[in-house]
């Protein structure tokens, strides 16, 4: 799959997942997520801080799908065994190299 094909599942499965975020402020996570894209939709794929930032978003997304109730059970929506892994440090600060 072409980068740019990949990032665009990336945003979609972003946007979808905040979607089913349990939090007052998720319209404003959703603006969010859309601002960040189109600020940085002319990046170069291949350079080290774009590739930081993907890899910023992937967390991201693990961390809205972290609330995600297909996800936490597992596919089973009506499983009551939930499982969920928290992360050290999970968005460290960009460094402004």
């Amino acid at each position: 799959m072409s980068q740019s094909r990949e990032l665009l599942h990336l945003y979609r499965k972003l946007l979808r997942s905040c979607a089913t975020y349990p939090s007052k402020n998720r319209s404003g996570i959703y603006k969010a997520i859309q601002e960040e894209f189109r600020e940085n939709v002319n990046l170069h794929p291949d350079d080290p801080k774009t590739q930081k930032q993907i890899s910023v978003a992937y967390k991201g997304l693990s961390q809205l799908r972290m609330y995600d109730s297909v996800v936490l059970s597992k596919g089973n929506p009506d499983s009551p065994n939930w499982e969920v892994t928290l992360e050290q440090n999970p968005m460290p600060k960009p460094d402004d190299r």
